[in-house]
């Protein structure tokens, strides 16, 4: 039986080490400026809606692009391609920093530097979630990626707390700088990394053709489309409750800024110990199992979470969310890039992130911000949770979920 480890892909492989040591460092920065932007947009604003919206216009270029950027990952280095990703993402940190701390920072320009994230992410995502496979080999590609998972969220929980205190004692503009300067980290590991020569893996075909192929693919595999189903429901309809979060903090739990990191905080804990479990046992290829389990769970928990108004509870529930989102989120996403063949590995994360991060962020915050604003932010996370709730019920009675996860494991 294998070591419970969740940190031996780190310690196999010099250019996972790399590289997920300057991308967690990296996304502190990241969740430091996603802090800031979701409060420095209330108080632009005092608008839930506008809130929301800020998340959609980052995300609405991922709904438009990143289809065709997943051709373009299959079609050329990803490793290049995250390179410049990363600096151009860097590049767009310091203009929000710069705007901010000039005081010429407006909703308007808010929207529109957002907007540049999103058009940088609809090609970086599906790179550096396809560039996995080079640093770690198939075998290792779970643990790998709930590792990566277990990265996103410490930083998740080191982020907002930072953020938090350097808006009180600095001003919100220097959360922004410190993004910028975080990039520095990720693109001095992705120069240290060593791969062998880049060598094509899929036939040049035009943007068009290859989306084809790969829709064709994911409704031609039957496993591959109930996973991907899965996740645009759960995507859709429980990732806006962060989005939300700026808003419920406030109005429904009478905090401030700081409160309102530490909420995010406590998601990134539960997000931390989710993804270390997942990873612990990757080695042994459980997980389909657990799917079914969080896939219940999340939105039991969220819809308890939207009728609390005391602030403990609100931190113990979110710490249970983040388990369960994460673990339901890194174990289809393991299970997907496990099935997928190296040609069309591109345009499957692109799909992926076409899901989780565009339509989440577009749909999903678009709607839930329009419901929170006609009855309130905890019936906007209570009707999501419903829906998924009952979405679960139908998918894991029905084939193929139902036969995976009675399996061993993905």
């Amino acid at each position: 039986m294998p070591a419970l480890n969740p940190f031996g892909v780190l310690q196999r492989h010099r250019n996972f080490r790399l590289f997920w040591f300057g991308q967690t460092l990296s996304l502190i920065g990241t969740w430091m400026q996603s802090m800031a932007q979701g409060w420095l947009a209330l108080d632009l604003t005092d608008n839930a809606f506008l809130v929301g919206l800020v998340v959609s216009a980052g995300s609405l270029p991922i709904v438009l692009l990143s289809m065709h950027a997943g051709v373009l990952v299959d079609r050329y280095d990803r490793m290049k391609l995250v390179k410049i990703c990363q600096a151009l993402l860097g590049l767009e940190a310091t203009l929000l920093f710069w705007f901010t701390w000039t005081g010429n920072i407006s909703i308007a320009w808010l929207l529109g530097l957002a907007f540049l994230q999103g058009v940088i992410s609809s090609v970086e995502i599906p790179a550096r979630q396809s560039l996995i496979v080079e640093l770690v080999g198939r075998d290792d590609l779970p643990q790998a990626i709930a590792l990566q998972s277990s990265g996103f969220n410490l930083a998740r929980i080191v982020g907002p707390a930072i953020a938090a205190l350097m808006i009180a004692k600095l001003g919100i503009a220097s959360a922004f700088g410190f993004n910028a300067l975080s990039y520095v980290s990720i693109l001095v590991s992705l120069f240290l990394v060593r791969l062998p020569p880049w060598q094509p893996r899929a036939k040049l075909v035009r943007p068009l053709e290859g989306i084809r192929e790969s829709v064709a693919y994911m409704r031609g595999t039957p496993i591959v489309a109930a996973l991907m189903k899965l996740v645009t429901v759960y995507s859709i309809l429980g990732v806006p409750y962060l989005v939300l979060m700026p808003v419920f903090a406030r109005d429904r739990l009478g905090l401030d800024a700081r409160g309102y990191g530490l909420l995010l905080a406590c998601v990134g804990i539960g997000g931390l110990a989710g993804a270390l479990g997942i990873a612990a046992q990757a080695g042994r290829q459980a997980g389909t199992k657990t799917l079914r389990a969080a896939s219940f769970a999340f939105p039991a928990i969220l819809a308890m979470l939207s009728a609390v108004t005391n602030h403990r509870a609100a931190y113990a529930l979110l710490f249970l969310a983040g388990i369960a989102m994460i673990v339901n989120g890194a174990v289809s996403n393991a299970m997907l890039q496990h099935i997928v063949p190296d040609s069309m590995r591109g345009r499957l994360m692109a799909a992926y992130s076409f899901v989780v991060v565009g339509l989440a962020q577009t749909v999903g915050s678009f709607f839930a911000g329009i419901v929170a604003r006609a009855v309130g932010v905890q019936w906007a996370i209570a009707i999501g949770a419903a829906v998924m709730f009952a979405y679960a019920l139908y998918a894991f009675r029905r084939p193929p979920l139902r036969q995976f996860t009675d399996s061993p494991g993905p």
